[in-house]
């Protein structure tokens, strides 16, 4: 949907060169990567992704960059699916803890979120290499823009 973007330069102050066809939805950079929402709803969402070449580091395990990519979005999509469409909110704080390697298959990443108070939601994901081994743990910490509930 977004390829034909990929490459045009961000622009500070300009408005978006793109427009998400929903409000729980992938932007550019999730769709670059293959992500695929599989499900989200009542504050839980299962999101997966294949692991190609574009994504390996050096050895040929799945970058490090690209589970935590996964693993946040995830959450986001959780988050999404229990505030208001239109809500802004960002990632304030995050850490992954690796488990087991990713070799090669479909990723797949199981995300929660919990308000805490009227705007600070907690966000935690576990992330599954194809054969169903954990592969990462992820917590992340979310504040939603005052006056944006």
């Amino acid at each position: 949907m977004y390829e034909h973007l990929y490459d045009e330069p961000m622009v500070e102050g300009a408005p978006l060169p793109f427009a998400l066809p929903g409000w729980i939805a992938c932007a550019p950079f999730e769709e670059y990567l293959g992500m695929t929402i599989e499900e989200a709803a009542a504050g839980r969402a299962v999101l997966s992704m294949p692991f190609t070449v574009k994504l390996a580091q050096g050895k040929g395990l799945m970058h490090g960059g690209a589970v935590t990519a996964l693993a946040d979005t995830a959450v986001a999509m959780a988050i999404k699916s229990m505030l208001p469409e239109g809500t802004h909110f960002v990632t304030t704080e995050m850490a992954l803890v690796f488990h087991a390697p990713i070799r090669g298959g479909r990723v797949k990443t199981v995300a929660a979120a919990q308000r805490e108070d009227e705007r600070t939601i907690r966000g935690r994901a576990e992330v599954f290499d194809d054969n169903g081994v954990k592969a990462a743990s992820f917590t992340a910490l979310f504040r939603i823009k005052a006056g944006r509930v």
